[in-house]
């Protein structure tokens, strides 16, 4: 429990700045053992993500989720500032509350705070106290009245003792910030005192944060101690808060109308018989909180201040909730909402204003209050279950049709189409009794982590198997069962409780409008619909015994997870974009794969053949037997090539003409280093640092990072190793280095860009890779350079720390050419630089404005575009004039269409996944250099991707 005490606060404390703040305060946490080392950076995190300032001169600044794992001990240290620390927008802190939680309780705190955040203006008192004790009179604040309002009162609930139904009353006063863990072992602990009618009293004042009065009846009448329970009273007490009430409620019962209390069917009646607080009838609208941080203080304070605009009163809650509205006139009651990004909140306003009032709040609320706001993504509300889709007649592709998709994994297959069409469930909104419905959810959820554990063990695939590793952690998360267990209580049965909380939680991490997130909600939605299945006893429908081709709306990863590939011959989506996780894993199992077919597959009949051509994007529907021979024939000769790749694979990838490209790996980690040796590897063309990074709770150190990268330097055994440098930014933050939130990240801060805002981070990379090469050949280059001037101090840094470690040997400095302006600056550029690595993935995204993640667009993202061609082309004449290399690390070097391409460009090395390298060596032993310079020219003539491949392929069937 978080309690304020006197032994708690530092006075006199002088701070520059929030910064300098934080650091007082992070040293203040670890030196009174309440946190590890390194949670400075979660106090800075949570800060960079929104001001934690309440208002009256006070602050409360906390770690993040993410650093919670430091936190030794729950504590709190309260740093007193008389002169002030500015804490931005003109906010000026006197007293910085340090919280050290891992859970949390921070809200509760909040809630605590609240009587110092009323009315009166406690920031001049705060600044002058001049002892421990005075601050904690100012914060103690008047005493509080008894909360006693619509949440705090349950009707007719579903319960089966005198136990349960207590258990009801505490999680309501628990539930409206009145007590907090431990009130209701305390209360049990307690004997009830029956005050005829059938109802009865319990009070308790250990673990109260505020007085409050909860009033629960049974939906059936209960006995206890052989008496009737129709009724029952919980009581937090706390001073003399309950006096008034005691007194109404002890002349309810002289005057013998208890029973009407016990018998009471509206809430209403309740708070009017003993005084409470009145749901409001007013008239009232809804408007949805898209503000990022939610509704914290500097939104609110423009929420109060619209307020003063009008006579009467405006009130509000979060909709759909049990709690009563607040005043909007009140800092303190709007703070402790607790409203976040994507909540729905209800307004009510008095009669006589509304009409004004109301269109005035819902405006300002839509306009931000002040801040810029990102609109909300439109979210279906629904539980587990996948929304059914509109009612538009779908017509399927008739027989012979070809369709155009998103080659997403390459390879040809047939088979017949297996529609797998959403799981629909049906159940019984409510439950036998809480016990039981427990006990079966338990026992789902047991026999899905038990699958779950099989499908980690199972697969060789890395990152499937970090999929059901996230999984588990949703099955398990306790705050999740903490959520369906008080819905169980209530009489909810188990499908119900799991599919409702599931839903909430995932639509509430989707209205985020955050990529990660959004990832999140998808696993979650997942495994919440595997155990609504089990649940439900739904089983999910039995594929056809002979090698099928799936049919799907949309793939998620761990849809792709799950199939035999032995069993599934090939994956079409309706929706979706090649660069998706699906469309990664389908390619890491090897399984031919076109997404964005278009939703009329979706009316495809099961059992209708398929034929998909991974390599080309294309689909036929029950093509002709002359069209399936000739499949056959291609992938007949695709086993012979893919063989005859193997076998060569440890030779040079030398042209007919004896014109020699060097082929290397792309790494996503430094395990599979020894493998990409294996396939052929002729050194790493890219590793992408960041994946040491992302797996850390805390920036690596200097000797974490050596290690890894002597790892790969030791199995490529003097193979070159090209480096690309910490790539983050706003689209993919590292939970120790938060970023502000970019209305586009990938035109903001990320990249070079943002490691040169934190010098200490980059050298610290920097010398861990000096140090790891110890002479071997060594590439470093920095990614999303537009400017000659990034080029230029991440240079002279990597020079600087190399004179200063007296490092020799085979080091070489370069860029990646993943922006326009690099392409166009090469000419200068290349005087400078080592050597230019082609990030074809962004070069194609920025030069056609395209998002290659897009659901519509994604297929016109084309790296065979002529515009990214022409980029290519100017980097390597630049660069070749200048006596440089150029390499191309994006997926187009794995295209066999563009690799004829990017030969006859001249391009000196390609660098592609371990896989892809003995085919890409292949073909190009299948080509003749003369041919590819002419075939290149002419594709830089061309008016679109389109063209071009067509170009490659008639001249590709020349060849053979």
């Amino acid at each position: 429990m978080l309690e304020l005490n006197a032994r708690q606060i530092r006075m006199d404390q002088r701070a520059a700045d929030k910064q300098a703040a934080l650091v007082l305060l992070g040293a203040a946490l670890e030196e009174d053992g309440l946190v590890a080392a390194g949670y400075l950076a979660g106090l800075q995190a949570r800060e960079a993500q929104g001001s934690t300032y309440l208002g009256q001169g006070i602050a409360i600044p906390h770690g993040t989720p993410d650093t919670r794992h430091l936190v030794q001990r729950t504590g709190v240290r309260l740093l007193h500032f008389p002169e002030g620390v500015q804490w931005g927008d003109n906010q000026t802190v006197h007293l910085a509350i340090g919280i050290a939680a891992k859970s949390d309780e921070h809200l509760h705190l909040l809630q605590l705070l609240t009587r110092t955040l009323g009315e009166a203006d406690t920031s001049h008192a705060l600044r002058e106290a001049r002892t421990p004790e005075a601050l904690m009179q100012v914060l103690q604040g008047a005493p509080q009245p008894l909360l006693l309002d619509a949440q705090l009162v349950g009707l007719g609930v579903a319960v089966e003792d005198f136990d349960e139904l207590l258990l009801q009353g505490t999680r309501r006063l628990k539930k409206a910030g009145c007590v907090e863990s431990g009130f209701t072992s305390g209360l049990q602990q307690g004997e009830a005192l029956p005050l005829g009618d059938g109802l009865w009293w319990l009070h308790g004042g250990e673990r109260v944060l505020r007085p409050g009065l909860a009033f629960v009846t049974p939906a059936h009448e209960l006995h206890h101690a052989g008496a009737p329970v129709r009724g029952l009273f919980c009581l937090a007490s706390q001073g003399e808060a309950q006096r008034d009430m005691l007194d109404r409620l002890c002349n309810l019962l002289v005057d013998g109308r208890g029973g009407e209390l016990a018998g009471a069917t509206s809430v209403r009646t309740v708070l009017e018989a003993l005084g409470g607080e009145l749901p409001v009838d007013w008239p009232s609208a809804r408007v949805p909180l898209a503000n990022p941080h939610g509704l914290h203080a500097r939104p609110a304070q423009v929420l109060m201040s619209l307020a003063k605009n009008f006579a009467g009163e405006i009130r509000v809650r979060i909709a759909e909730s049990d709690s009563a509205p607040v005043s909007i006139r009140s800092l303190s009651k709007l703070l402790s909402l607790g409203a976040r990004r994507g909540q729905m909140l209800e307004f009510f306003a008095e009669p006589q204003i509304a009409a004004d009032a109301l269109p005035a709040v819902l405006r300002a609320v839509e306009e931000g209050l002040g801040e810029s706001v990102e609109p909300l993504p439109a979210v279906v509300e629904e539980a587990v279950v996948e929304a059914a889709p509109a009612a538009v007649e779908l017509t399927a592709p008739a027989a012979g049709n070809t369709l155009q998709a998103i080659a997403a994994s390459s390879g040809i297959a047939s088979g017949p189409a297996y529609p797998q069409v959403p799981q629909k469930f049906e159940f019984n909104p409510r439950g036998q009794s809480p016990e039981a419905e427990m006990l079966r959810l338990e026992q789902a959820r047991t026999a899905i982590g038990t699958e779950i554990e099989a499908l980690v063990q199972g697969s060789q695939v890395k990152a499937i198997r970090e999929i059901f590793v996230t999984h588990q952690a949703l099955l398990d998360d306790p705050e999740l069962i903490e959520e369906v267990q008080a819905r169980l209580s209530e009489g909810d049965s188990a499908e119900a409780a799991w599919s409702t909380v599931i839903g909430r939680v995932a639509s509430q991490q989707e209205a985020l409008h955050d990529d990660l997130l959004a990832e999140r909600a998808a696993d979650l939605r997942d495994v919440g619909r595997r155990v609504l299945a089990r649940l439900c006893g739904v089983e999910a429908a039995r594929a056809p015994e002979q090698p099928y081709i799936l049919v799907m709306g949309e793939v998620g990863p761990s849809d792709v997870a799950r199939l035999d590939s032995q069993r599934v011959a090939g994956i079409v989506t309706a929706r979706g974009g090649a660069t998706s996780h699906s469309a990664i894993i389908a390619r890491a199992l090897g399984i031919p794969a076109l997404v964005g077919a278009g939703d009329e597959v979706l009316a495809l009949e099961p059992g209708t053949l398929l034929l998909l051509d991974g390599d080309r994007g294309l689909l036929t529907v029950a093509p002709p037997a002359e069209v399936l021979e000739q499949a056959e024939r291609q992938r007949a000769e695709r086993r012979q090539r893919q063989e005859q790749a193997e076998a060569r694979r440890h030779e040079p990838a030398q042209t007919r003409d004896g014109h020699v490209i060097e082929v290397a790996a792309n790494l996503g980690d430094t395990a599979g280093a020894k493998q990409a040796v294996e396939l052929g590897a002729e050194g790493v063309g890219l590793l992408r640092s960041e994946f040491i990074f992302m797996d850390s709770a805390q920036a690596p150190d200097q000797a974490s990072q050596e290690a890894e990268y002597r790892r790969v330097l030791d199995a490529l055994g003097g193979r070159p190793l090209v480096v690309r440098t910490l790539d983050v930014g706003g689209d993919k933050p590292l939970p120790y280095w938060p970023i502000p939130q970019e209305e586009n990240p990938f035109l903001g801060v990320r990249g070079v860009r943002l490691t040169l805002q934190r010098p200490q981070i980059m050298q610290t990379q920097l010398r861990a890779l000096l140090a790891a090469a110890d002479g071997r050949a060594l590439r470093i280059m920095f990614p999303m350079v537009g400017q000659l001037e990034e080029w230029r101090q991440a240079r002279d840094m990597t020079l600087r720390l190399k004179d200063e470690l007296r490092i020799d040997g085979d080091l070489q400095i370069g860029i990646m050419v993943e922006v326009p302006s690099a392409a166009l600056l090469a000419p200068v550029l290349a005087r400078e630089v080592d050597f230019f690595s082609v990030g074809t993935n962004d070069l194609t995204q920025y030069a056609l404005a395209i998002d290659r993640g897009h659901p519509t667009l994604s297929a016109q993202a084309d790296g065979l575009h002529p515009a990214v061609l022409q980029l290519i082309d100017m980097t390597v004449r630049a660069a070749h004039a200048n006596g440089r290399w150029v390499g191309v690390c994006g997926e187009l070097a794995a295209d066999a269409q563009a690799v004829p391409l990017l030969l006859g460009l001249e391009v000196d090395e390609l660098s592609v996944s371990a896989r892809s390298i003995p085919l890409v060596k292949q073909r190009v032993r299948e080509l003749d250099m003369s041919s590819a310079r002419k075939l290149a020219g002419t594709a830089l003539t061309l008016g679109s991707a389109a063209e071009v491949r067509a170009l490659v392929a008639q001249a590709l069937g020349e060849v053979h």
